[in-house]
C-alpha cells in the first residue's frame, strides 16, 4: 500500500511537470531526471523500490515497441550499415574504452568490474535520444540513425553485461564462446521477433474491424516477444524491434481507422507515463547511492563521475567522425544532375556527423541494468562496487542528458543544419499526387457509374485542392471550401455523394498502401495523410449511421 501511495505522488508531481515542461519549452527527460535527483533528498519523500528484472519487463518492451513503431522500415533497412557501425562496434569499443578507464584510474575495478561498467553506460537510450531530439530540425537521415542505433545497441550492451557477469562470477571468459553466443543472441532474438510479429498479423487480421480487441493485442505484442525470447535464452531486446517493425509495416493493411486512433490514444497516454515515471526514478537513485558511498570524499565521486562521462562522450564523437569519413557513414550518393537538396547535405555532411556525435544520451537501460547488479555473488560474497557502479552510471546519464541535451538545439542553430527536404513540402507534393490519382480514378476508374451531375459535385472539391495545392494556398482556404462544397450538396441527393465517396476513400488508402511499400514518400508523410483520412473515414461514418437513424 505504501508502494501504491508513492506511485499516485509521482504519477502527480509528473503530470505537474508536464504542464510546466510545455511551458518554458525545456527537455522532459532532463526536467524529470533532475525533479527526480531533488526529490531524492526532500525529508520523508516516498522512495519507490522496484525489482530490476520488473524495471527490465514492465518498461523496457512497451517503450522499445513504440519507438520502433514510428522507425520507417525502409528508412532503416538504407541506413543498416550506418546503425549497425554504431549500435554494435561503437558499444564494444566503448565498453572496452570504459573498461580501460576505470580500470587504471579507479582503485577497486578488477578487468571484469570495469568491463561490466562499461557496457551497462555503453548505450545511448532509445526514449532519451526520442525526448531530446522532439521538435528539433534535423535532417531525416541522422534522425533514422540516430533512432535505429538506439533501438539495437541496448542488445549489444547486454550481451557484452553478460558476458562480464560471467566473468565476474567464475574469473574466466572464452573469446570464441562469447562470439558464438552472441551470434546466436543476436539472429536468435531476430528471428524469434519476426515469427512473433508474424502471428500478431495473423491474429489482428482476425479481428480487424474490433478496434478494442485490436488495441489491447497491440498491448500484449511487445511483452509476449520480449518474454518468449528471454525464455529461449536469446535477446529480448532485438525480438521486440523485430516485431513491433514488422507489425508496423504491415499496420496499414491489418488495422482498421478505429483502431489506429484508438491504439494511439493509448499508446501515446501509456508511453507517456512510462517514460515520465522511469526519469523521474532515475533522479531518486542518487541520494541511495551516495549513502552507501560514505568511505569516499564527495569531489573524488564527481572527478571518477565526470572521467567516466568525458570518457563515453570523446570514444563517440571519435567514432563518429571516424567511420563518418573512412566508411561514408553519412555521405549521399550524388550524380552529376543532383539537386540542390542534395548539393546541399553533401555540404552540411560534416554538420551532420557532428550532431550524430553529440546525440549520445544515456537513460533507461543503462540504469536498470546497474540496478540489476546482484546484492551478492554466486558464492554469498558482496558484489564489489556496486554502489560505486550505479553512482558512476547515475552520472553519465545526468551529464549526458544535461549537457549533451540542453546543448543539441543551441549546437543546432549554431549549426545551421535544416532538413534537405521540407517534411511540408514533401507532404504538399504526397497530396499533390494523391489529388491527380484521385481525379484521374473518378474520370476514368469508377467501379459505378455516375450521374453527370454528381460527377461534376464530387470532382469539383478535388478539382478545387488540386488548384490549391499547385498555387501553394494555405490550408486554412482548403478547409474553408470544403465547407463550401459540402453546403451545396443539399441542392442534390446525398446518398449518391456518399456513395461515391466510400469508393474514393477505399482507393485512396490503397494508393496509399501502394506508395507505402513502395517507399516513394517518408514515412512520416504516409502516417498524416493516414491519419487525414482515418478522420474523414470517421466523419464519413458518422453521416452514415445518422442518415440510418
Amino acid at each position: 500500500m505504501q508502494q501504491f501511495d508513492a506511485i499516485v505522488l509521482i504519477l502527480t508531481v509528473l503530470v505537474a511537470l508536464s504542464a510546466f515542461a510545455e511551458k518554458v519549452k525545456f527537455p522532459f527527460p532532463i526536467l524529470l531526471v533532475i525533479t527526480g535527483a531533488i526529490l531524492g533528498v526532500v525529508p520523508h519523500f516516498p522512495m519507490i523500490i522496484l525489482d530490476p528484472e520488473v524495471v527490465f519487463l514492465l518498461f523496457l518492451p512497451p517503450l522499445l515497441y513504440d519507438a520502433a513503431s514510428h522507425t520507417s522500415w525502409h528508412d532503416f533497412r538504407e541506413e543498416i550499415i550506418s546503425i549497425s557501425a554504431l549500435a554494435i562496434a561503437l558499444v564494444f569499443f566503448t565498453t572496452i574504452t570504459v573498461a580501460l578507464a576505470a580500470h587504471y584510474c579507479i582503485p577497486g575495478f578488477s578487468w571484469p568490474l570495469a568491463f561490466a561498467l562499461g557496457a551497462i553506460v555503453s548505450p545511448p537510450d532509445a526514449v532519451a535520444a526520442t525526448g531530446i531530439t522532439k521538435g528539433l530540425s534535423i535532417n531525416k537521415r541522422v534522425m533514422t540513425i540516430i533512432e535505429g542505433e538506439s533501438l539495437v545497441n541496448d542488445a549489444s550492451a547486454l550481451i557484452a553485461y553478460r558476458f562480464s557477469m560471467i566473468a565476474i562470477n567464475t574469473g574466466a571468459f572464452v573469446f570464441w564462446q562469447a562470439g558464438l553466443q552472441f551470434t546466436l543472441l543476436v539472429c536468435g532474438g531476430i528471428l524469434c521477433g519476426f515469427i512473433t510479429g508474424y502471428i500478431f498479423v495473423w491474429l489482428h487480421k482476425m479481428i480487424t474491424h474490433n478496434s478494442i480487441a485490436s488495441t489491447s493485442l497491440t498491448l500484449l505484442s511487445p511483452f509476449i516477444s520480449y518474454i518468449l525470447a528471454e525464455q529461449l535464452h536469446l535477446s529480448g531486446v532485438l525480438a521486440v524491434v523485430s516485431t513491433s517493425l514488422f507489425i508496423s509495416w504491415r499496420s496499414p493493411e491489418i488495422f482498421s481507422y478505429q483502431t489506429r486512433m484508438r491504439s494511439k490514444s493509448v499508446w501515446d497516454t501509456l508511453v507517456y507515463i512510462l517514460n515520465g515515471f522511469i526519469f523521474l526514478l532515475i533522479g531518486q537513485q542518487l541520494p541511495n547511492a551516495l549513502k552507501e558511498l560514505e568511505k569516499y570524499s564527495l569531489p573524488i565521486l564527481i572527478a571518477y563521475g565526470f572521467l567516466i562521462s568525458i570518457v563515453v562522450i570523446v570514444v563517440r564523437v571519435m567514432w563518429v567522425f571516424a567511420t563518418a569519413y573512412s566508411h561514408n557513414l553519412l555521405s549521399n550518393k550524388i550524380k552529376a544532375t543532383a539537386s540542390k537538396d542534395i548539393q546541399d547535405e553533401k555540404i552540411n555532411t560534416w554538420k551532420n556527423v557532428l550532431i550524430v556525435a553529440w546525440t549520445g544520451t544515456r537513460g533507461i537501460v543503462s540504469m536498470a541494468t546497474a540496478l540489476a547488479l546482484p546484492i551478492t555473488l554466486i558464492g554469498g560474497a558482496p558484489f564489489p562496487q556496486r554502489s560505486l557502479i550505479l553512482f558512476l552510471t547515475f552520472v553519465v546519464i545526468f551529464v549526458t542528458l544535461v549537457i549533451q541535451g540542453l546543448s543539441l538545439p543551441l549546437l543546432i542553430k549554431i549549426l545551421g543544419v535544416k532538413p534537405t527536404l521540407q517534411a511540408h513540402k514533401e507532404e504538399q507534393e504526397l497530396k499533390l499526387f494523391i489529388v491527380q490519382n484521385i481525379l484521374h480514378f473518378i474520370e476514368h476508374e469508377f467501379p459505378i457509374h455516375l450521374d453527370d451531375k454528381i460527377k461534376r459535385q464530387v470532382k469539383a472539391e478535388y478539382e478545387a485542392t488540386l488548384l490549391q495545392l499547385q498555387n501553394k494556398i494555405e490550408n486554412d482556404s482548403r478547409r474553408q471550401h470544403r465547407n463550401i462544397v459540402k453546403q451545396s450538396w443539399l441542392s442534390i441527393p446525398i446518398a449518391p455523394i456518399l456513395t461515391a465517396q466510400i469508393e474514393i476513400s477505399r482507393f485512396r488508402r490503397e494508393l496509399l498502401i501502394r506508395l507505402y511499400k513502395e517507399g516513394s514518400y517518408s514515412n512520416l508523410s504516409i502516417r498524416k495523410l493516414e491519419q487525414e483520412l482515418d478522420r474523414d473515414d470517421l466523419s464519413l461514418n458518422e453521416v452514415l449511421m445518422r442518415g440510418e437513424e
